[in-house]
């Protein structure tokens, strides 16, 4: 039964699955919750189909059962791979799956702009693809790699919770690694990983003080790491960064951040005018300008470097919302309720 809803999320070109008892089973279709059965299920529906989930990821329910919680990738053969969360909520099973095509993406049709793609030919270093849960870092990181393995002859490891996309190799040779299936957790792998002969290492997510510092040393070492953070915002980043770590470390911290950072990319998705979902970014580049204000512990300052950067390739979040909106990719309304500064931005458009 659970393969039918499946495939129909596919058809439909659903980005997610949602699955709650009590509920109708509700599809995600161009950034809007959708509802598609036509009864609310039952606990012991809700229950039995994410057991079929489990058991098409050959997969045993007891971390589930411990913790309450499972991440897990599923692929459905001729249909698409699938990343599911279930969760037990108010006693029940409930899971969230997002739907990843089988095809890597292709970044032009994604509208990502070239600006982000540079990032590819970086060659040591860290880079942040940053934005809220759902606002498609993932798939900018595909894109990313999967440039780098078209233009560049390197090893490449990945460390996903779980994997998403598959790659094939190119001109590059590609390891991917799923926490708890491949190894104990990112922090285990990142460290197993430097002994691997990497050129570059995709880091899933930096969860943690010790993540952080570990990608940072890795990047300090003469590889190019890409990573992800849940926070929208250049500065934002820094600051979040800079505060995992106890107040004694945080200005080594800001003097090593500041010779690994080579760019941040932001994130997030807002409704086009065809209703569908187009991302908008805020792109900064790790420029002198840039490494002093994040020795300087004056980050606040970033946005204005950003803003009267654009000849180095950088441009704000409201800068590149207000191109969309010129292009006529958005409305007004929706420029404005995304806007960082709503009063300057509504100057701008007049």
């Amino acid at each position: 039964m659970i393969l039918d809803w499946l495939k129909l999320a596919v058809e439909k070109s659903a980005s997610d699955i949602f699955i709650a008892s009590g509920r109708n089973i509700t599809f995600k279709l161009n950034g809007v919750i959708t509802p598609q059965s036509g009864d609310k299920i039952s606990p012991d529906d809700a229950g039995q189909l994410i057991t079929e989930l489990f058991n098409l990821a050959n997969r045993q329910m007891d971390k589930y059962q411990k913790s309450g919680d499972d991440d897990f990738p599923v692929t459905v053969p001729g249909v698409a791979r699938f990343r599911v969360n279930a969760y037990r909520q108010r006693n029940t099973m409930s899971a969230v799956i997002r739907v990843v095509n089988f095809d890597l993406p292709n970044y032009k049709e994604l509208r990502i702009p070239e600006q982000v793609m540079d990032v590819a030919h970086e060659n040591n270093g860290l880079v942040l693809v940053t934005g809220p849960a759902g606002s498609g870092k993932s798939t900018t990181l595909a894109c990313i790699i999967d440039e780098i393995n078209k233009t560049k002859n390197s090893h490449i490891i990945t460390l996903e919770d779980p994997i998403e996309f598959i790659y094939n190799d190119i001109k590059s040779f590609i390891s991917q690694r799923e926490v708890s299936s491949d190894t104990e957790s990112y922090m285990e792998a990142l460290r197993a990983c430097l002994r691997q002969a990497p050129n570059i290492i995709l880091l899933g997510e930096m969860r943690d003080h010790d993540t952080i510092s570990a990608a940072m040393t890795a990047a300090e070492t003469g590889h190019l790491v890409i990573s992800t953070l849940h926070t929208v915002g250049a500065a934002n980043t820094i600051d979040r960064i800079i505060d995992t770590f106890p107040p004694a470390q945080q200005q080594q911290t800001r003097i090593q951040l500041s010779m690994v950072l080579r760019s941040v990319i932001s994130q997030i998705l807002i409704p086009d005018v065809n209703h569908k979902s187009v991302p908008a970014f805020e792109i900064m580049r790790v420029n002198k300008a840039i490494t002093n204000i994040i020795r300087e512990a004056k980050s606040h300052q970033i946005d204005n470097i950003i803003q009267n950067s654009q000849d180095e390739n950088m441009i704000s979040m409201d800068a590149y919302i207000i191109k969309l909106f010129k292009a006529g990719e958005i409305t007004k309304e929706t420029a404005l309720s995304n806007a960082t500064n709503v009063e300057q931005m509504q100057r701008q458009l007049g």
